[in-house]
């Protein structure tokens, strides 16, 4: 009796987890750069932050990172950071402020490289995208796995070295390299770049030679603010994969002083799958288990 107790439970609760939607997506971060990256992570305004907001990813290395249903939020790169004598800890890109490596709510400093994440949106899709609107830092990708039906589910990102390219009035440099590139928003402060003011409408904020430079290197990413059409992609259900550096591209400056002119570090991450299959067999083995003892 003992075990078909059990069995039950494994049922209601498989049952329960199925019709009220309480699984969490798995997000696998995975650094292909030949140095070490800081994620930092952003939950959205009245998304209460996951288990971790900043971290050290060694080059080669993944982390898994669970996320519940309806998050919201953004996550990035952090490059060449160190701790100061005084113990605070910074970086040179996508700092967010903290003084940590936790970033604890606080945002990204731009220029950086941004994936952007509504889970369970309109329609019970999720929206992601990889922006280059605050500027660019390194390059990334996002690809969704194990997805369900529904959406327009495909990889996008940037996989262009944008750091040596930049246009030198947008250029950020560490030692006399480029190590990021700035958005003529923040360069410049320009209403009409920063889509802001009067031309704080689609039909008002064009893309500028600027951003067209970025959308040129990067076609899937955002590169403006309005740039919705070709930059913002849906899937249904599916845990996704943050790739820093994806082969091929070209490495900015490590913390060590290094500038490998390519990468090509294969990573191994843990494969994830659907969430409702995952779920489904479950479901499915407790109540064969539970038909061969009643």
């Amino acid at each position: 009796m003992a075990y078909i107790q059990v069995l039950l439970f494994l049922v209601s609760s498989s049952l329960f987890q199925l019709f009220l939607g309480v699984n969490s997506a798995t997000f696998t971060i995975v650094n292909e750069c030949s140095y070490t990256v800081w994620p930092g992570i952003l939950s959205g305004a009245g998304t209460a932050p996951l288990s971790t907001t900043g971290f050290a990813l060694q080059p080669g290395g993944s982390y898994a990172l669970e996320v519940p249903t309806s998050w919201s939020g953004r996550l990035w790169g952090r490059t060449i950071c160190a701790v100061d004598s005084n113990g605070k800890f910074a970086c040179v890109t996508g700092d967010c402020g903290s003084s940590g490596v936790e970033c604890g709510g606080g945002g990204a400093q731009p220029p950086a490289t941004l994936a952007e994440f509504t889970l369970n949106g309109a329609g019970g899709l999720d929206f992601y995208d990889v922006s280059l609107v605050d500027g660019y830092n390194l390059a990334m990708t996002v690809a969704p796995q194990g997805e369900g039906t529904g959406g327009n589910c495909t990889t996008t990102g940037c996989l262009t070295d944008l750091n040596s390219a930049c246009p030198s009035e947008l250029k950020v440099l560490a030692s006399a390299e480029g190590v990021a590139c700035r958005s003529a928003c923040e360069a410049f402060g320009d209403p009409q770049y920063c889509c802001s003011g009067a031309y704080s409408t689609p039909d008002t904020c064009k893309p500028s030679s600027y951003s067209e430079f970025f959308k040129n290197a990067c076609p899937k990413a955002y590169s403006y603010a309005y740039d919705d059409g070709t930059s913002t992609f849906t899937c249904a259900s599916a845990n996704y994969i943050v790739t820093f550096c994806p082969s091929p591209s070209t490495s900015v400056k490590s913390s060590e002083g290094q500038y490998p002119k390519a990468v090509e570090v294969s990573a191994g991450y843990r494969e994830t799958t659907p969430r409702f299959n995952g779920l489904g067999v479950t479901l499915l083995a407790a109540i064969w288990a539970l038909r061969q003892l009643i």
